[in-house]
């Protein structure tokens, strides 16, 4: 629940709490706030298990889409390609990559001329 909460803004928030609510009523404070917490987690797993209860079986077929789209929500276009067109094999992929991980792109423009006297073409029309 708090996994993407660091050690720092828990010192933050510890501190800010501190000076609201004073060092006399911080305590109970705390309490207060981990037994919701902890009766928040009971109840979800209750109702968990009453689901799981009623539905039987049927819960796990209920489930299996839901997994299914959680694995599509993580896929980016890289990943689809790979799985569904190239049956999981990434090895196009990796043909192209230098080593530093940056792509080859191929480059549009044409080469420049070495010749120092030769001036390049001038479209009429892009001036």
């Amino acid at each position: 629940m708090f996994g993407n909460i660091g050690w720092a803004e828990m010192m933050v928030l510890l501190v800010a709490a501190l000076v609201i609510l004073g060092p006399e009523r911080l305590p109970g404070a705390v309490m207060w706030v981990t037994k919701s917490l902890r009766q928040v987690r009971d109840y979800a797993s209750g109702a968990t298990k009453q689901l799981k209860d009623e539905l039987g079986p049927e819960f796990d077929d209920l489930r299996k889409p839901l997994s299914e789209l959680n694995q599509l929500r993580g896929m980016t276009p890289r990943t689809m390609i790979t799985k569904h067109i190239l049956d999981g094999d990434d090895s196009i992929f990796t043909t192209f990559e230098k080593p530093n991980g940056a792509t080859k792109r191929p480059s549009l423009e044409k080469p420049q001329s070495t010749n120092a006297g030769e001036r390049p073409p001038i479209d009429p029309d892009a001036t």
